[in-house]
């Protein structure tokens, strides 16, 4: 043994219930399958490391063998072995040992030599073995003869020992290691399975606690407070009670980013949660809804309640915040929308408290009752919508793209098609709010259409430049719900020749995990023609692992909300870095969006992330100007 234990070492087993001697080989190897069946039972059952280890360290007993223990190497000065898990043995014994994997005293008995020379040590004959001297009185008194230490490794890396203890001395033959080496070698593997599972729950854990969290100021985000604002709708309908919702705009905040950093903005931004926070009584809900807006759901609140809380806010938003270096007048305004007079939807309420706190900035008080009608807002997307009509019929869009670059070469390796609508009246209109519109307006197919018909055509143009450069178009939720989805795709395949290679689509995780035996369904539809998948925003729809598992995808994009904030966030860190590994043991590539700086590059690249996307990269281009632009960036061959 490597241990040398006192006569009550020994747990109290009935002499007859000892493990028998074996004498005949064919016995042995019969004991050594029954372990390593019943040790691979044990690993399919396995919930975490501690019972894993405990539970193969009794199996492994009950089968036919004195002693089974667990120990890990420590990297210290003293090269130490923590015992881990122990069945036939004291663990007092164990835990009172001076253990070592060093090259002397208890390190040259079986289980230190295993660790240090990273090879089994093989049926060493306690007997008559002279190195093992000093544990033969006791290998007599308790019925040992043979001890055998296996190295248990994890990618490579040593991470400790299995040992195991026989009441025969010609125990541990070539036939019965090898069964004992394997189970060896599975314990090693569902030891690094746990850790795998464990570092994915609690990567699901973060992401599912970011989703309703403010990660800055531990908040609830604006999606807690729209599920939060629902709930309170519901109970005041069937009460026949108000609510009031209030928007707290912090002043000066986009000027204290510009000159004195997003440091100081974020120091800002804490101390004004802490004020607001300190103002309202229990039961009041306060969110982070914006970058600078806080939002104040007070259930059962009027018009009196909600201008009263209104003022004490504005009153502690007065107070000159100390950052520091300077102090700066945080100032701000405070918006009121009421439930039912001013509305009865969440997004209604918000946006519209949101108008009145714009107004209040006018106001001597500094805080505004919404004053506007139901339908004020209304017109400007009445009107956009049919301009997106003839927008579409008249071909007024504009296909944009922005690149990605392979982290391991430095170059371009495709580029993220991106819709653009210039309003001949109202200028450059934002993607997310015509998108919006096109959705609600029923136009997201036709704006589909539109986008694949341009894609293709691209696509055609730098095949037939000789740039065999790969396109990914985005594909909404209501394109997964197209039954003539496929057959479009098809047939422009058909009509303009694409390489299916170069065709690569992206849907975003929230779209798949609306409708995901649809999705599943159109996903395999477009796999069958040899396009890439891509899964978008990944991270922010918190599907699950077996559901990943099932499709048919080829990467996953992280969210950029993530990849930005990943070199001042570490539980954004722990989310990308969780991601990119659980892409890998997937088989699956790793897109980084929102890689702003060389910083966040440097941290991606070292985590092994497949591919970059966002401003370091390159600002979206005319499409037809990529080419150009490439020639001209740092990305260029």
């Amino acid at each position: 043994m490597s241990v040398s234990p006192g006569v009550s070492s020994i747990q109290d087993v009935p002499r007859e219930s000892a493990a028998p001697t074996v004498t005949d080989e064919q016995g042995r190897v019969h004991r050594a399958l029954r372990t390593l069946s019943a040790g691979n039972r044990t690993l399919l059952r396995a919930r975490d490391e501690g019972t894993l280890l405990q539970d193969m360290c009794r199996v492994i007993v009950d089968h036919g063998y004195l002693i089974a223990w667990v120990g890990y190497a420590q990297h210290d000065e003293q090269r130490s072995i923590r015992p881990m898990s122990c069945v036939g043995l004291d663990s007092k014994v164990l835990e009172a040992t001076p253990l070592t994997w060093g090259d002397t005293g208890l390190g040259l008995g079986p289980t230190g030599t295993a660790l240090r020379t990273g090879r089994p040590v093989i049926g060493r004959n306690i007997l008559n073995d002279p190195a093992l001297g000093q544990w033969r009185d006791e290998a007599i008194v308790h019925g040992h003869a043979a001890i055998s230490a296996f190295p248990l490794r994890i990618d490579g890396e040593l991470l400790g020992n299995l040992s195991i203890t026989a009441a025969d001395a010609d125990a541990f033959d070539e036939a019965e290691v090898r069964l004992l080496a394997e189970l060896a070698d599975d314990l090693a593997y569902g030891i690094a399975n746990l850790r795998i599972r464990e570092r994915h729950r609690e990567a699901e854990k973060t992401i599912e606690r970011m989703a309703y969290e403010d990660a800055l100021t531990g908040l609830p985000n604006r999606l807690a407070l729209c599920e939060r604002l629902r709930a309170a709708l519901d109970i005041a309908r069937q009460a026949q009670r108000s609510l009031a919702l209030l928007i707290v705009k912090v002043g000066g905040f986009g000027e204290i980013n510009d000159t004195l950093g997003y440091r100081q903005g974020d120091r800002l931004l804490q101390e004004i949660s802490a004020r607001l926070a300190a103002q309202l009584a229990d039961g009041v809900i306060l969110a982070r809804v914006g970058d600078d807006d806080f939002a104040v759901l007070l259930p059962g609140g009027g018009a009196d309640d909600a201008s009263r809380t209104a003022a004490e806010l504005m009153n502690a938003l007065r107070r000159p915040v100390d950052l520091g270096e300077l102090t700066v007048d945080a100032r701000g305004s405070v918006g009121v929308a009421l439930f039912p007079g001013h509305g009865d939807d969440p997004e209604v309420l918000l946006r519209r408290a949101s108008i009145a706190a714009y107004h209040a900035k006018r106001t001597a008080a500094g805080h505004a009752l919404y004053a506007g009608s139901l339908d004020q807002d209304c017109t400007r997307r009445l009107a956009l919508m049919g301009d997106l009509h003839r927008a579409i019929a008249n071909d007024e869009l504009r296909l944009y793209c922005q690149p990605k670059v392979a982290f391991g070469s430095g170059r371009i390796c495709g580029a993220e098609a991106l819709l653009r609508w210039q309003h001949p009246r109202a200028g450059l209109i934002a993607p997310d709010e015509f998108i919006k519109l096109a959705e609600r307006a029923g136009l997201i197919r036709s704006l589909t259409r539109w986008v694949l018909e341009a894609a293709f055509r691209q696509a055609y143009a730098w095949q037939a430049a000789g740039q065999h450069r790969p396109l990914s178009i985005n594909l909404s939720a209501q394109d997964l719900h197209d039954p003539a989805l496929a057959d479009r795709v098809r047939g422009l395949f058909a009509t303009w020749g694409n390489r299916p290679e170069l065709i690569q689509f992206e849907l975003t995780e929230s779209a798949l995990m609306d409708d995901p035996e649809g999705a599943r369904e159109t996903l395999a539809q477009l796999k069958r023609m040899d396009v890439q998948l891509f899964i978008d925003d990944y991270g922010t729809g918190y599907s699950s692992l077996r559901y990943l598992q099932t499709l048919p995808v080829d990467a996953i994009k992280i969210d950029q909300s993530f990849v930005a904030d990943m070199v001042a966030n570490e539980d954004s860190a722990t989310i990308v870095r969780s991601t990119i590994e659980l892409g890998h043991n997937l088989d699956l590539s790793v897109v980084a969006e929102g890689v702003e700086n060389q910083a966040i590059w440097d941290r991606l690249s070292a985590l092994g992330c497949d591919t970059a996307q966002g401003f370091f990269v390159g600002m979206p281009v005319r499409i037809e100007s990529l080419a150009e632009w490439e020639m001209q960036s740092r990305w260029h061959a």
